[in-house]
């Protein structure tokens, strides 16, 4: 299996399968956002953004996926903002499923002043929800717990993938070319 994931990480196909999916991600908040007209919360958007992340990581490691300073730069990326956005997933789940009075989620996104996302891009990046606020299941799941799964997927994805680039491809192999 390392081996195949090593292989596998250093062709183009693989890193666009990883953007194509945090993009796809992207769009469906957007839909829930736009279409259905869910509020996201800060943490949604801080979430938002590690999928983001995600999506720069994997436009690093499309640039020369054979070079490994390029693949462990992608990758390390990766892990952060998959583990960033795991943890915020876990904290909006707590909000939603065990509310303590001492816990409690800024209303407004904190974004660096040279990196106001939220002002340059108030339709994707302005928090108007509530975190504690459940509006959407899916087989009796939450959408914060959603995230925790897909978070967590890329995380251990992401682990696996690092491993594996301590295996060298075999030359004989399709995708050592």
């Amino acid at each position: 299996m390392f081996l195949l994931l090593s292989q596998y990480s250093r062709s183009r196909t693989a890193w666009l399968l990883l953007f194509l999916s945090g993009l796809l991600f992207e769009m469906i908040a957007l839909y829930f956002q736009h279409s259905l007209g869910f509020a996201p919360c800060t943490l949604c958007i801080y979430q938002r953004c590690a999928i983001f992340g995600i999506m720069i990581a994997s436009l690093i490691a499309l640039c020369s996926p054979r070079n490994l300073v390029f693949r462990l730069i992608a990758l390390l990326l990766w892990l952060y903002c998959a583990f960033r956005g795991l943890s915020l997933a876990i904290f909006n789940a707590h909000l939603q499923f065990e509310p303590n009075l001492t816990d409690t989620c800024s209303t407004n996104v904190e974004f660096p002043s040279w990196l106001s996302l939220d002002q340059w891009f108030p339709s994707i990046f302005n928090a108007t929800g509530i975190c504690s606020e459940r509006v959407w299941s899916f087989l009796t799941i939450e959408m914060s717990q959603w995230m925790i799964i897909i978070f967590a997927s890329y995380f251990i994805v992401g682990v696996a993938v690092l491993i594996a680039q301590l295996i060298v491809p075999r030359k004989n192999s399709l995708w050592a070319k």
